[in-house]
Parts: structure tokens; C-alpha cells; sequence
């Protein structure tokens, strides 16, 4: 995330068709692309007439081109300044052979310019370039009108929604999660499995808890990690009564974590918790996976590898922090409100004004006070949110999920932890579906807009089984 987004453009025309709106057509989405950042690539002038495909010969050039781009493009956006050749637009997506997402883009006629000199017919084209891909098996997206000016705010709105697309399925496939400790033994909810993930692109790399600790036991306080980790911890929030001693133990743990990631080469992470690194460590990890998803980096507890994939897909989408919670409690009477909570190790990005560090209050009457520092305490901030949880379905061999949107409200809540309220349109519904479909109890929720994208990514290219809850 951070790097600029690239999009291949294959510009449609039809000859009989007015071609000067090729040319036109084609300087106006690459000024819309590079408006906002994105760097387009696209046939010149000198290479096929106005830069357009309608050949097959036209088509193998915009092929070869796209290859030798291959590792930028991130997507691919068919513009047709008129009908466009439905054959050569086609034929130069299969043979790039990207794998990439595509955006159908058709302007619109104008009612004052129907003649012959200046007439789309994009708005029929559309349909025939639709028809052509169903029938070559190539997925595409489609912008939320038919037709729609390049320069048009819709055109805008459509684009970002189609960059979140690209990032999530560029960063979806070939990830590698890193799984470290075994799944607490009284979560079966968070079972999964790894061929199906693998089976998508997404490998998961295990460390056991004992070799996290053997790590931590060998380090030395004055090590430069060490060292440059707690100066970070003590950094990122007030820190209040917690002992240095724990405050150490936090610092060699986040050490270890980020050496084995950076060797490993990996993406993300997902931690035992409970309670074995209470015991055995005499902390909680909350701080330490907190900062990782500050940084974009989502780090979900109880070894939830699907919990992280979810916030990760929110993560990518919106380029914003997320968090995992837990579907806790209902608020008083309204059925549409709930309680969203965990222990917490959410990202600072969640929090009103006041989050500090404190002890684990539900462990510490098994374990004790002592060995239960490094939570995050606060109320999460008010603001509108997306919410998404991805699980595996060994029974049918398919990865499933759903998404949704709603807002994190300002209601009172008197607790600990960190949580919030959450009001979600027809919620009993959601409810209702999270139930009869056996989905787990935790949930990843981002400070954004974003339902539409993930699940346009995850159903329409990643072939995901997906609910998108309205």
C-alpha cells in the first residue's frame, strides 16, 4: 500500500464509427486516470490509429504491451468512446492473459450531437463488449451507470471504487500469513483450513509459542531491537501504571515477531492468546498486535488466520487501520444496535480521546493482575464503518464471507476493554445469517466505505462464496 496504482487501458473504436472520438476519447481517461494518481498504460497514436484496438494485429500489440507491464498493472479499463470492436477489445485481454480486474467504460452521447460526424453508440457497445467477455470467461466490472463521462464525478466515484478492487485482489493473492502459537483449544471457532486458503494464493507460515519464547529468552535488553521496539511502545500511547518489567517483555515479543515476519517475508499475522502468554510470558500481546495494525499490518488474536484476512481485505480497500472485534452484546431495546468489543488490542486509529495501556480485567482473575499488561483501553470513536468476515467451508470447499455496512455511534458505554456501540440497518437480519450459516463471532470493521468493493472483489475475482448485507 502507498505505491502508485497503475491501470492498462485499452482504448475501443469501430471504424465506421467516428474516429476522431478514439482520439479524443483516449486523452480524456488518461487525464482522469493521472488526475488522481494512476498511472495509465496505453497504446500511442504512432503504434495503432488513435491508440485504439480493433484489430486482431492492434489487439496483439496492446497484448504485448500490457505484458511487458505485467508486475505494475494492478487493473485494466476498457473505454469505448463509441461502440468499439467488441472482437479486438476482447482478443487483447485474453491474450495479455493479466488476470487482472476490469472496468467496462462507455460515454455517453450527447441529445444535441446525434449525427453522423458525432455519434457514440457506446451505450450499445457496452453490451456487445460485455456479451464478447462473458463469452472468452473473463470477469469485469461494470461503472454504476451505463454510460459515464471520463471527466464526470460518477466516473471519479466509479474509479476509486475500482482501484479499492485492485488493491484487494493484488493483495489477496500470493499473501503470506504468518500463524503463530496453536489455536487456543477452547476456540473451535476459529478452525479453518489452509488448502482452501492456499488453494487462493494465501499460505500460511507457522511458529510455535515455544520457539517465540526460546527467542525471547535468548534476547538481551539492550538489543537495538529490543530497545527501538520499546521506545516505540512507549511512544504510541500513554503507558500509565504499567510495569517497566512488563513493558520489557512487550518490547522482546514485538522484536521477535517483526524478525521472524521480515525473514519470513510476511504480510500479516494472527497470535495465540489466551492463555498461554499470559502464563508464560506474563504479559498480554494486545500493544504489540495493535501497532502492527496501526501500520497496516492486521494482527488478529486467538490464531484467527481468517479474522486477519478480513481485516486485511478492509485494510487494502481503504488503506486505513483495522480491527477485530467480537459481535458482544445487544445495546438495551434497539434491535438495530449491538455491542462491538475485544480485550482490546485494537489500532489507536479506533479510539476517542483517552485510549491508554492497563491490565487484561477477564484474565486476570484466572492468571493474575501481574502477568495481564499491555491492553488497550478506550471507547471506540464515533463514525460511519464497513464491516467484513471471511471463513472456509470445508464441507463444500469453498471460502465464504459477508460484508455490510454502518456507523460506530456516540451512545454511552460504561465498560472496559475496548468498545463501542454499532447501529447496522436490519440488523436482526445479519444476525439472523451470521447464525444459520455458522459463521464465527468475530468481526473485522473498518472506518470506511467499503462493503462494495471487497465484495466485488472477492465474489467477482477471487471467486468467493459472498453475502453483501443491505
Amino acid at each position: 500500500m502507498g505505491r502508485q496504482m497503475t491501470m492498462g487501458v485499452v482504448v475501443g473504436n469501430r471504424g465506421f464509427f467516428p474516429s476522431h472520438l478514439a482520439t479524443s476519447g483516449r486523452l480524456e481517461m488518461i487525464a482522469a486516470l493521472e488526475a488522481v494518481g494512476i498511472k495509465p498504460i496505453v497504446l500511442t497514436p504512432e503504434e495503432t490509429a488513435h491508440g485504439a484496438v480493433e484489430t486482431y494485429e492492434d489487439a496483439k500489440k496492446c497484448a504485448a504491451l500490457f505484458k511487458q507491464h505485467a508486475a505494475e498493472i494492478d487493473g485494466i479499463i476498457i473505454t469505448l468512446p463509441n461502440f468499439g470492436e467488441e472482437r479486438g477489445l476482447a482478443d487483447a485481454l485474453r491474450l495479455a492473459n493479466l488476470n487482472v480486474p476490469v472496468l467496462i467504460q462507455a460515454t455517453p452521447d450527447h441529445a444535441g450531437k446525434m449525427s453522423i460526424a458525432f455519434r457514440r453508440d457506446s451505450f450499445c457497445g457496452k453490451m456487445s463488449i460485455c456479451n464478447n467477455l462473458k463469452q472468452y470467461g473473463i470477469p469485469y466490472s461494470l461503472t454504476t451507470l451505463h454510460t459515464e463521462a471520463p471527466d464526470s464525478d460518477e466516473f471519479k466515484s466509479d474509479l476509486q471504487w475500482f482501484a479499492a478492487v485492485c488493491r484487494i485482489v493484488r493483495g489477496l493473492r500470493n499473501v503470506r500469513f504468518g500463524a503463530i502459537g496453536a489455536r487456543p483449544t477452547a476456540f473451535n471457532t476459529v478452525r479453518y483450513s489452509e488448502k482452501l486458503l492456499e488453494r487462493s494464493g494465501i499460505t500460511v507460515e507457522t511458529l510455535d509459542l515455544s520457539e517465540v519464547m526460546g527467542r525471547i529468552e535468548r534476547s538481551k535488553d539492550n538489543d537495538d531491537a529490543v530497545q527501538a521496539k520499546l521506545s516505540a511502545i512507549k511512544k504510541y500511547i500513554p503507558v500509565g501504571q504499567t510495569p517497566e518489567a512488563a513493558l520489557m517483555k512487550m518490547a522482546k515479543l514485538g522484536a521477535v515477531i517483526d524478525g521472524w515476519m521480515a525473514a519470513s517475508e510476511l504480510t500479516v499475522s494472527a497470535v495465540q492468546c489466551w492463555t498461554s502468554i499470559e502464563e508464560y510470558l506474563g504479559i498480554v500481546p494486545c500493544t504489540v498486535m495493535s501497532m502492527m495494525s496501526e501500520q497496516l499490518i492486521p494482527s488478529a488474536c486467538e490464531v484467527d488466520v481468517l479474522g486477519t484476512l478480513s481485516m486485511y481485505a478492509l485494510t487494502l480497500a481503504s488503506e486505513t487501520p483495522s480491527a477485530l472485534l467480537d459481535w458482544n452484546n445487544n445495546y438495551g431495546d434497539n434491535p438495530d444496535k449491538a455491542v462491538c468489543f475485544h480485550c482490546s488490542n485494537l489500532p489507536k486509529h479506533f479510539f476517542r480521546e483517552g485510549v491508554k495501556m492497563d491490565y487484561q480485567l477477564i484474565i486476570a482473575g484466572t492468571v493474575g493482575k501481574e502477568n495481564t499488561h499491555g491492553t488497550l483501553d478506550g471507547t471506540v470513536k464515533a463514525g460511519d464503518m464497513s464491516f467484513a468476515r471471511f471463513s472456509t467451508d470445508d464441507f463444500t470447499g469453498k471460502i465464504t464471507g459477508y460484508v455490510g455496512e454502518g456507523q460506530f455511534t456516540d451512545d454511552p458505554l460504561n465498560t472496559f476493554g475496548g468498545a463501542g456501540v454499532v447501529e447496522i440497518p436490519n440488523m436482526q437480519k445479519l444476525l439472523r445469517y451470521i447464525c444459520e450459516n455458522g459463521f464465527e463471532h468475530h468481526v473485522a470493521a473498518n472506518f470506511a466505505t467499503i462493503a462494495s468493493p471487497i465484495y466485488e472483489a472477492a465474489s467477482n475475482y477471487l471467486g468467493w462464496s459472498m453475502h453483501h448485507h443491505q
